[in-house]
């Protein structure tokens, strides 16, 4: 299905009937990886599902998009696809959980409690803990800024344009490599915002599921979600790794379902 939210044609997924469910997928990922997770959720609730600016079958922002205008787009995707709902349940995978965060803390309380409550989230190998940075990625950055430095102040970026662009490709992360220049300045903003402080007010009843093997999310941010939200229980799936809803899709949807009620 297609809707045109604040001037974008957003691709999403709306199936089944009961209490609307929302899923927020990571970064760089799309509604298709959530197929498993859509088609169990669906027998007993309104899952709607939507292929963020930037992703999948969706338009690209113009502008970049931080953790806050991500939100204030699912509000407007709400507002005009489901403007009579009074409740809605969240389930975000990575980049997705970051932005439910914020949601659920109520950052936004005077455009959300006019419209709807949230009940009760799901967050998966979610984002939102700033990574403690390694030597060797201080020393990466380091030599980053250096060659960046050094072509600009000789002039070699004017003269040779797509030096900064293969700088910025090889001392960057793989989506950051594969990102368009919007997208690009998008991730850096989502990625460098700490969302901890938020967390205590993360009052709603709160599902961690994680993989003691992801390397993306690692689970002590799981574990410190769970020491910072007050109603929050982490499940740990063994084995699995960032994507526990494809790598163990069986006892995610047991524990999913435990928690929802299917």
């Amino acid at each position: 299905m297609n809707a045109n939210i604040n001037g974008l044609n957003i691709n999403y997924i709306d199936e089944g009937a009961g209490p609307l469910l929302i899923m927020l997928h990571g970064w760089g990922s799309n509604i298709d990886l959530f197929a498993g997770v859509i088609s169990f959720a669906k027998t007993k609730y309104h899952v709607v599902a939507m292929d963020m600016p930037g992703f999948g079958k969706s338009d690209e922002p113009a502008e970049p998009m931080g953790v806050d205008d991500y939100v204030n787009f699912v509000l407007a995707f709400v507002k005009e696809l489901y403007p009579e709902e009074k409740e809605i349940i969240f389930l975000g995978h990575s980049m997705g959980g970051r932005i439910i965060i914020k949601l659920a803390a109520g950052i936004h309380d005077d455009r959300i409690k006019a419209d709807f409550s949230i009940p009760k989230i799901i967050l998966t190998d979610s984002a939102g803990v700033l990574p403690v940075r390694t030597g060797a990625q201080n020393k990466r950055t380091k030599r980053y800024k250096f060659y960046k430095n050094l072509i600009t102040k000789t002039g070699i970026v004017k003269l040779f344009p797509g030096t900064l662009d293969y700088l910025q490709k090889k001392f960057g992360s793989a989506d950051y490599a594969a990102a368009s220049p919007v997208m690009r300045k998008s991730l850096v903003m989502n990625v460098n915002e700490d969302c901890t402080p938020y967390m205590p007010s993360v009052t709603q009843p709160t599902l961690l599921i994680w993989g003691d093997q992801d390397t993306a999310t690692p689970l002590s941010d799981g574990q410190k979600m769970e020491e910072l939200m007050p109603e929050a229980g982490l499940a740990v799936i063994q084995g699995a790794g960032h994507y526990t809803f494809l790598d163990n899709p069986y006892l995610y949807n047991k524990i999913l379902g435990s928690f929802l009620g299917i």
